[in-house]
């Protein structure tokens, strides 16, 4: 009985190829679409999800009052529970905020209702 040994090699090569082509293109869209900065609207990073302009330095009004939040970005945020970046408990003035630093994820004590990326360097 003869066995052709190249048939079968050439099939498993065209396989094994398949499939690192396959993960190759699933792992991609997982980096190009890295969070960065995210607020959220639920505890824990759920609920609607509000994406931050890391370029901008500016105090920024979240449409939304959030929960929470991901920064998984090489910038620190500062968050604030007031609008226009004024520190304090909601509704008073005070010197309470909260750092969220790069890497970190965050349930906030009181919902988040305005922000700054802090300059790198």
């Amino acid at each position: 009985m003869s066995f052709n040994h190249r048939r079968y090699t050439g099939a498993a090569a065209a396989v094994c190829g398949a499939a690192l082509a396959v993960g190759a293109g699933l792992a991609q869209p997982a980096v190009a679409q890295s969070p960065g900065v995210v607020f959220y609207t639920g505890a824990h990073q759920t609920g609607a999800a509000t994406s931050v302009d890391l370029t901008s330095t500016e105090c920024h009004n979240l449409a939304a009052p959030s929960a929470s939040a991901l920064n998984y970005a090489a910038v620190d945020v500062d968050v604030f529970f007031n609008a226009d970046c004024r520190t304090g408990a909601p509704g008073t003035d005070g010197d309470l905020g909260f750092a969220l630093g790069s890497l970190h994820t965050a349930d906030f004590p009181y919902r988040a209702v305005s922000y700054r990326v802090r300059p790198i360097g």
